[in-house]
């Protein structure tokens, strides 16, 4: 991810060395980055930039309020340089509808990143890859063979047995009058979902599963000042490139692991059986010299893709969950709505099924409205320009990195009036406003060529969690804690998920 956490320095000493190179080399670069703009050209309006550094200083420890508070004064096409990097920052729909559709194909890459080199195995996945035909067949790939609807389909008797094993466990909490951690449990039966679908097992002792993927995540979301300040990589000043080294070898170990063991499992079988997909990604090996277009050449493309899959699928679903479950928390007005909508179509002595997701309009609505206030990734993944371009009448050169800021587009009163900052999901009803990816004031996925390709099976996941846990149970917050108190900090990453755990009282509503 483009932007970061705080900045984490090994010891003083590294803080002085960093300086030090800082002020001994930015005359140089003061030479290269103060040029006037070719042929006069205006530029989008952005705060001035310091030496060195430009405007890496205004980020903050959460970019998205940030940018979105420098937005206001500069506009909605908004001009940083973050280090030796020129970047725009983008913070309308109708600004986001230029970059993402308008002119999609010149902004359909991704910038090169030191994390992305070592833990997308030199971008051969598909969220890092730069934009051609390898990324083409990877998204059709994606599309007509990993993410198509028979496949969410096929795995549909997983996602039933996990939540119906999760009730089971929180059930056995409820009669205990026991304070569940709603972070914990939700996070479980999520993380079981996926690894069965992508893995073809649940958690595995074997393999630190949660803490790899996890701190793939935060290497990935990290602030690398190296991305930004290129003549600092060699001294590796906040020691990412030996993390990402560990990382990178703990991921192909256990990779490669489970890929032999399906390996072996079709050996036995004498044939290919695709009941996950480790499996449907072998089954593409072993055609590629049949056809050109397929992406999986080798062993690296799928250690790529999986990795991408795991790394994408678990934690957006928990985040996304785990802030609608919040919020849920902090309006009961909204929470009891829900579970009358719950109870009158599903009944008090079933359970929910998938075939029920598309009745329930208001859990879609809550959906939606938790997604505007909270998207999991607030600022996307970044963009880069392939070429110079003129958007509104400004010019943006190639190599600038786009971001776009659909967090601040969320809050914008312009569309969503002067009550943008409250949790009202009735804002959608009779709206035609969808959130994948075709109405710019809600594209919490992304959208064109770069939108998320597993956005369905991650929706019916986070509907199917959120309407088992409240079509079940009633909720309370523990003794003393009003609706108001619910904690809502956030932890700024590559995701933006909750800062702290949450907790809750269930009781079992259901009929015996």
């Amino acid at each position: 991810m483009l932007l970061p956490s705080p900045l984490l320095l090994p010891s003083p000493l590294f803080l002085f060395l960093a300086v030090f190179l800082f002020f001994t080399v930015s005359l140089l670069l003061l030479l290269s980055h103060f040029k006037p703009t070719r042929d006069g050209r205006e530029q989008p309006p952005g705060p001035p930039a310091w030496p060195v550094i430009g405007n890496l200083h205004l980020l903050g420890t959460l970019p998205h309020r940030s940018l979105h508070s420098l937005a206001r004064r500069y506009g909605p096409i908004m001009s940083l340089r973050l280090g030796q990097v020129p970047a725009v920052v983008v913070s309308s729909p109708e600004a986001a509808e230029l970059f993402l559709k308008t002119h999609d194909v010149v902004f359909a890459s991704r910038p090169r990143t030191q994390a992305s080199e070592f833990l997308s195995y030199g971008s051969k996945g598909i969220a890092f890859a730069e934009y051609g035909p390898y990324w083409r067949d990877m998204r059709k790939l994606c599309t007509l063979q990993l993410f198509s609807a028979s496949r969410v389909e096929m795995f549909r008797p997983i996602r039933r047995e996990e939540l119906r094993e999760a009730v089971k466990s929180i059930k056995e909490s409820a009669a205990a009058r026991d304070v569940v951690d709603v972070s914990e449990k939700v996070g479980e039966v999520i993380e079981d979902i996926i690894y069965r679908i992508i893995l073809g097992r649940k958690r595995d002792d074997r393999f630190d599963l949660k803490r790899i993927v996890q701190e793939t995540l935060s290497l990935a979301g990290a602030f690398n000042i190296a991305d930004f300040l290129p003549f600092l990589r060699p001294f590796d000043i906040q020691g990412f490139t030996k993390r990402l080294k560990t990382n990178g070898k703990e991921i192909d170990e256990m990779l490669e692991t489970i890929i032999k063991e399906h390996e072996e499992a079709q050996a036995v079988l004498q044939k290919m059986q695709h009941k996950d997909i480790v499996d449907i990604l072998l089954s593409c090996l072993k055609d590629s010299h049949d056809d050109e277009q397929n992406p999986v050449k080798d062993r690296t493309n799928i250690k790529a893709i999986l990795l991408d899959l795991l790394s994408g699928a678990i934690d957006t679903s928990v985040t996304v969950s785990l802030w609608v479950f919040s919020k849920l928390l902090k309006n009961p007005r909204v929470m009891k709505k829900l579970q009358h909508e719950l109870e009158n179509l599903v009944g008090k002595s079933n359970l929910v099924e998938e075939v029920d997701l598309p009745r329930l309009t208001y859990l879609d609505m809550v959906v939606k409205e938790t997604l505007r206030l909270h998207p999991v990734a607030p600022l996307l993944l970044p963009r880069v320009s392939t070429e110079d371009i003129t958007i509104n009448g400004y010019y943006i050169r190639n190599k600038s990195r786009v971001i776009v800021n659909v967090w601040a587009i969320g809050r914008d009163p312009k569309i969503w009036s002067d009550n943008a900052e409250a949790f009202y999901p009735e804002r959608f009803l009779n709206s035609n406003v969808d959130l994948r990816g075709k109405d710019f004031q809600l594209i919490p996925f992304g959208s064109g060529r770069r939108g998320c390709p597993g956005m369905q099976l991650g929706l019916i996941t986070v509907k199917l969690v959120i309407a088992h846990l409240m079509h079940c149970f009633n909720w309370e917050l523990p003794q003393g804690v009003s609706p108001d108190e619910v904690d809502m900090t956030e932890k700024f990453g590559l995701l933006i998920p909750r800062a702290n755990h949450l907790v809750a009282l269930p009781s079992y509503c259901l009929a015996e």
